[in-house]
């Protein structure tokens, strides 16, 4: 039984809503997926941020017009699955690594905001560091010079303490 007007109107607007936050859209055929394999990839997407949908390509359609992502459209055919992620890296990461663990996920592409995505493209982006290791990989450069002018400026005290240490140890070997 298929969906009423309603329901569809429904599915367009909540994914029209997701695709207004949304920084990348990665597109992958399922033929095949067992409810079992699919569920686990759902709690990954979810994990991630990613907001994992199985569509109608016209209902796809429409939620796209209008949006950065309408290029995709051109690569809506087919039983496709949607993943529509916050953080790109993040989702492609999530379905590349899916579908090297389980062939009948076969990647189809994606876009960015006003850019299509190729296969390759997606994979490229999944072999990138994720935002969190990128900010913490800067945090570490900003911290680097600061850690050491601090060990530097605290060697100055740190060498009179021993040099009086070394003195007072000194005298009173001289004086015992």
């Amino acid at each position: 039984m298929g969906l009423s007007l309603e329901q569809k109107q429904a599915v367009v607007t909540e994914v029209a809503a997701r695709l207004a936050k949304a920084q990348a859209i990665i597109v992958a055929e399922n033929r095949g997926l067992d409810v079992g394999a699919v569920t686990g990839l759902r709690a990954k997407a979810r994990k991630s941020g990613m907001y994992l949908r199985v569509l109608k390509n016209t209902l796809a359609r429409r939620a796209v017009k209008g949006t950065p992502f309408e290029k995709l459209s051109e690569q809506m055919s087919g039983p496709l699955m949607y993943g529509i992620a916050q953080d790109p890296v993040a989702g492609a990461k999530v379905l590349a690594e899916f579908a090297k663990e389980h062939e009948l996920l076969v990647l189809r592409g994606g876009a960015l905001p006003n850019a299509l995505l190729s296969v390759k493209d997606v994979k490229a982006l999944a072999t990138l560091p994720s935002r969190e290791e990128l900010l913490a990989k800067l945090v570490g450069t900003m911290q680097a010079p600061i850690a050491k002018l601090v060990r530097t400026m605290n060697e100055v005290p740190g060498k009179f303490a021993r040099a009086l240490a070394a003195v007072r140890d000194a005298k009173q070997k001289a004086a015992a």
